[in-house]
């Protein structure tokens, strides 16, 4: 009597351990943070007479909007953007703050954080025909080459305009962060030797110095007034030759200089979005199992699945006593979601079209 009474209670502990588990998960993905985030903006105007505070802010969420898209989408398709009425800006933002406002020679400034509600921003953009792409940083090794065929001269560090000011200026939405090479006469040395076939040279001696996987290569010819650019692009083990020709430029005019070295880096930029899209038109159906029991698993996929931007969303399917059934919808391939959860540590496998978490 006494022992099934202890069962009973036992059964019972179960059950409500279950529930509370379910009710938790639930509500976490019900609270999922999913925001785009544009932080510490600057906004000022002049405080004259019909100073209107709401006016400057709408200003700040004009510009707030327009760092967006310089973020998460190409040059290109920032274009279809453009004109994004405020009345549609307002409607994708969750929330913002102002701080720090103060008031210098009869300025009014202060620094507005905006935050964009990702599922609303990414079906706007998708209305739109436009797939963004996650705002995701990358460090790379840059290693400019300035070839002035003119002088017939190779310049990797002194008398490189592009190799000293390309780490100047940088832009907030920029999301590639540059490490230029020390110097050292070695490297130049070999530049200069092998510089009939600068093209075909390969800058391994060089890269290998450098505790870097991704790497570009930008050799500039500069003829008078012609520049080549002959860019190779190595990011995530692919390999990109990308070509660029300007016309009448002089690149000690900084009017000129600018206009190539921003072109360039737009290139870069581009291609680096372009490998991190989000395609939401593609919605892969994902179940993945977990052990039940495995409460710190089970919390620890929540919070991989909270994190992962090509998550649309997700929720618990169903669970019992054994497993507990997540449905996901994943915007990419089935190897992409294997990347993504080989980053954040959790091994996965795929048995009888069910995800299960080892």
């Amino acid at each position: 009597m006494l022992n099934n009474k202890f069962f009973i209670k036992v059964k019972l502990y179960i059950i409500f351990f279950y529930i509370v588990l379910f009710i938790n998960l639930i509500f976490s993905t019900n609270t999922k943070a999913d925001t785009f985030k544009i932080t510490e903006l600057e906004i000022s105007e002049p405080f004259e007479l019909g100073f209107d505070k709401n006016k400057v802010l709408d200003r700040g969420f004009i510009k707030a909007f327009k760092e967006l898209l310089s973020m998460i989408s190409t040059s290109d398709e920032k274009k279809k953007l453009g004109s994004t009425s405020l009345n549609s800006i307002k409607s994708l933002i969750d929330s913002f703050t102002v701080s720090d406002e103060k008031f210098i020679k009869n300025t009014y400034f202060a620094n507005l954080d905006v935050n964009f509600n990702k599922e609303l921003t990414l079906r706007f953009f998708e209305k739109k025909n436009v797939f963004p792409s996650i705002p995701k940083e990358k460090t790379v090794l840059l290693i400019p080459v300035l070839f002035d065929i003119s002088k017939d001269q190779i310049y990797l560090f002194s008398n490189n305009k592009f190799y000293q000011s390309w780490n100047k200026n940088i832009k907030r939405f920029e999301l590639l962060n540059y490490v230029l090479p020390s110097e050292d006469i070695e490297d130049l040395n070999n530049l200069i030797q092998n510089k009939d076939e600068i093209e075909d040279f390969d800058f391994k001696s060089i890269t290998t110095k450098y505790d870097l996987d991704d790497y570009i290569i930008t050799i500039i010819f500069y003829d008078n007034k012609d520049i080549k650019i002959l860019s190779k692009i190595n990011i995530n083990n692919s390999l990109k030759l990308n070509n660029l020709s300007f016309e009448n430029v002089n690149i000690s005019n900084k009017k000129d200089f600018n206009i190539v070295l921003n072109s360039t880096k737009k290139v870069y930029e581009n291609y680096w979005k372009n490998l991190n899209k989000i395609n939401t038109s593609i919605k892969l159906p994902i179940t993945i199992k977990v052990n039940s029991s495995s409460y710190l698993k089970i919390l620890n996929l929540e919070k991989n699945l909270s994190n992962l931007d090509l998550v649309s969303s997700y929720s618990i399917d169903k669970f019992n006593n054994n497993n507990t059934f997540f449905k996901v919808i994943y915007n990419g391939s089935p190897k992409k979601f294997i990347d993504d959860m080989k980053d954040k540590n959790t091994d996965i496998f795929l048995e009888d079209d069910v995800w299960t978490i080892k």
